[in-house]
């Protein structure tokens, strides 16, 4: 691989962070309302120098550009800020919701992206036959349920069908392997659904492409079987835009996490950023925004590197 391609997706990756964080840092200051009315909220002590001082504390008495500076700056030694409501270091409160949300996701991207490959191989295999249709009548199905509309409805069925098994909450893989993957089994089910419908047809479509091709026909001419033809030849050629699409949906996984957070109560990043704009705690708002727009942009870096080992082609252009 070039070194050049990897320099160049490098600068790419710079300025999408930076363009992110401008427009992060002018949505939380545009929210209707005053942040230091709502932080002060209902005291009765309320009074022009208190609002002045917490003002002044949180360098709201800024210019905008000298805000966004210091916030900036700041980052690039390491300090997001401080927490307004708890005191603490932004860093320390993402630290504590950030595993959940790592959890969650990771898990329903191997679910979701680990069975779409051999569903969408069998789609293809057995093209126009009843098995074929039925499985993508349910993958077109996994399109339109939402996520959270899943959620609730496995958290009712399983509240009548097992009433002992536990669908809420969170618990640490270190502390309870068990306890942990029997309350992740459902929102890494209602999170990867919509991903798996989407690859395995993706997955399908490739396969009847790749197995239309002239080397296709070529290598059966030669006597390769038909296990051979599938899942070397033209399986590797439809894993390149299959890789692609996990990158991007992978992203958008994690403004669905957001979401299966708040319905499995999960103390995740979700609801730490959900609850921080509630209280207009701009910290930790703009901190955790960055972070999880950083693992978006990341992971397609990710991507952009393995597209080019996969195809060389891309990395000399």
């Amino acid at each position: 691989m070039q070194s050049r391609f990897i320099l160049n997706r490098l600068v790419d990756l710079l300025f999408v962070l930076f363009g992110v964080s401008i427009v992060v840092f002018l949505m939380i200051r545009l929210i209707p309302g005053d942040a230091v009315a709502i932080m002060l909220g209902a005291n009765t002590d309320i009074t022009p120098e208190r609002v002045a001082e917490l003002r002044a504390r949180l360098g709201l008495d800024q210019p905008f550009y000298m805000q966004y500076l210091d916030w900036i700056g700041g980052i690039f030694r390491g300090d997001f800020g401080t927490s307004v409501w708890t005191g603490r270091p932004v860093a320390t409160e993402i630290a504590a919701h950030v595993w959940p949300t790592l959890e969650l996701t990771l898990l329903s991207v191997l679910v979701g992206a680990g069975l779409s490959i051999p569903i969408g191989c069998f789609m293809a295999e057995a093209r126009g036959r009843s098995s074929e249709v039925a499985v993508r009548i349910g993958a077109i199905a996994g399109l339109t349920i939402p996520s959270f509309w899943l959620g609730i409805v496995s958290i009712f069925l399983v509240s009548k069908l097992l009433p002992g098994v536990s669908a809420l909450g969170y618990v640490p893989f270190t502390e309870d392997p068990l306890g942990n993957l029997q309350r992740m089994i459902l929102p890494v089910i209602a999170l990867s659904l919509p991903m798996l419908a989407n690859l395995s047809r993706l997955v399908r479509s490739a396969m009847l492409d790749a197995l239309g091709q002239d080397y296709i026909r070529t290598a059966r001419a030669k006597g390769a079987g038909h296990r051979r033809l599938i899942y070397k030849h033209a399986l590797r050629n439809a894993l390149i835009p299959f890789i692609t699409s996990v990158g991007v949906l992978t992203g958008y996984m994690l403004g669905g996490a957001i979401v299966v957070e708040q319905v499995f109560a999960i103390p995740g990043l979700g609801r730490l950023v959900l609850g921080a704009i509630s209280e207009r705690n701009y910290p930790l708002v703009q901190a955790t925004i960055l972070v999880m727009t950083f693992a978006f942009v990341f992971v397609n870096f990710l991507v952009d590197l393995l597209y080019a080992v996969i195809d060389p082609r891309v990395a000399r252009k």
